[in-house]
């Protein structure tokens, strides 16, 4: 483990979790990389930016955050006219837990997008006035036309791009599905804004399309989670914005330096939720790449590295992998070294150290397979494949239950009956709520941390 604390950055450790020894002949190494990021509350002396993004900004309020919010007004929700109030309630929450000083705006969205407040291609300064002048613009949000997410995510990509601040975010509520504009157009979209600013997808109700606001969230690093009921719109919204008010340093990268002749298989997220890394990786020098985690507050997260190491013998040992998180800087120069792990590998003929699998890469290997047959035995079952179905998900039960990951146990016990979770025996469900089968796809990359 390694840490590095300055004045001038936030504090952030890494402990590798690993078993080093490999059988003769052994190349696949397995890390777990544990990141925690301390000193929230502030900006872990980051200086603030300075910018003049609404004539309401107050001198010495610059924002060190921006934040625009995306609300679907699409014809759909009217459908029931309680949905549209919810969403302007659920939107009025989020504005009231602005931070003073934060940069923000409100987009509409149907198959255009809108500036709803403050308009003209600006952003406000959350103060008690503009707050309450966004929650009047919210009065005359209606509902009408049709669904192009690509247009509101451009639109934001403008708004927060104007802003000279440090944490970019946006928050993205859907009713229904993107079917005002191709699937290239979104995937277009989400290319153009990954990296440039993160976004929480929310689907309400259950005429939406769960891998649309996913995808989302996974291009731009945020979250996704399903709102079945409308009224608990305003609750999910406010913690979005606390959690959002909460980040305090933006584009750290997990950079990963490798050794001559080894080859990187793949790097994940595993915690809180599985989120695949590999393809994302930009190059940063010589045998290194960086992997982008976006934003962070006080809060820490769990990162799968596997490589693959040349063929050595008994005695050798080498270092597999370094794992640092960087932090960029601003004007351009050497980016800021946060904290450093190593992954190393050591050949052995002891069987009893070259066979044991470390705990946490058990653990999170079976969490990473909770999620894929998850959703391989939801994709079954819409197909018609029940006996597909029923396999994958008995799968499910039986990892759910053996890692102990309760909250995704009890969302598959309301699409399969369980017979027993030990040996994942389960039989369909003849009916199941189209919101219980969204939220079990919804949420399953949800997992728990390994028991240490």
């Amino acid at each position: 483990m390694a840490n590095f604390s300055k004045s001038n950055v936030p504090q952030f450790s890494v402990e590798v979790y690993q078993n080093e020894y490999l059988p003769e002949g052994g190349r696949e190494v397995n890390g777990i990389i544990t990141v925690t990021s301390t000193g929230g509350g502030t900006t872990g002396g980051v200086p603030l930016a300075s910018t003049t993004v609404s004539p309401s900004h107050v001198p010495g309020q610059a924002p060190s955050a921006a934040v625009v919010i995306m609300v679907d007004c699409s014809g759909s929700m009217d459908y029931p006219p309680t949905k549209m109030r919810n969403a302007r309630d659920a939107t009025a929450a989020a504005i009231d837990t602005l931070r003073d000083g934060t940069a923000f705006a409100v987009v509409g969205g149907t198959h255009v997008a809108k500036e709803v407040y403050p308009g003209n291609g600006r952003l406000a300064t959350a103060d008690p006035q503009t707050r309450a002048q966004a929650k009047e613009a919210l009065r005359r949000l209606s509902a009408g036309g049709g669904t192009a997410i690509g247009t509101w995510l451009r639109l934001a990509d403008r708004l927060l791009g104007a802003a000279d601040v440090s944490i970019r975010h946006g928050i993205l509520l859907t009713d229904g599905r993107n079917e005002h504009e191709a699937p290239e157009d979104l995937r277009a979209a989400l290319d153009a804004c990954a990296g440039r600013f993160t976004c929480d997808a929310r689907g309400v109700g259950t005429d939406w399309e769960v891998k649309e606001v996913t995808a989302i969230a996974s291009a731009l690093l945020g979250t996704a989670d399903i709102v079945a009921d409308p009224t608990g719109l305003a609750a999910d919204f406010t913690q979005m914005m606390e959690d959002a008010m909460g980040k305090e340093v933006a584009d750290v990268a997990l950079r990963l330096w490798t050794p001559v002749g080894v080859e990187i298989k793949f790097v994940k997220q595993v915690a809180p939720t599985v989120a695949e890394l590999t393809d994302r990786r930009t190059e940063a020098g010589p045998r290194a790449g960086d992997y982008p985690t976006g934003s962070w507050g006080d809060e820490s997260r769990d990162y799968h590295v596997c490589v693959q190491v040349p063929e050595a013998g008994v005695g050798q040992e080498m270092l597999a992998a370094r794992v640092s998180l960087v932090l960029p800087d601003p004007s351009g120069g050497a980016p800021q070294t946060l904290s450093q792990g190593l992954v190393r590998a050591v050949w052995t003929d002891d069987m009893a150290a070259s066979t044991s699998i470390n705990p946490q890469v058990a653990h999170y290997t079976g969490q990473a397979e909770l999620a894929q047959v998850i959703q391989q035995g939801l994709d079954a079952r819409k197909s018609g494949d029940f006996d597909g179905a029923t396999a994958k998900l008995g799968r499910a039960v039986q990892l759910a239950s053996a890692s102990g990951n309760e909250d995704t146990a009890k969302l598959l016990s309301k699409v399969v009956d369980v017979v027993d979770a030990a040996t994942g025996t389960v039989r369909l469900k003849a009916k199941v709520a189209d919101a219980d089968e969204m939220t079990l796809e919804t949420r399953s990359t949800k997992t728990v941390r390994v028991k240490k």
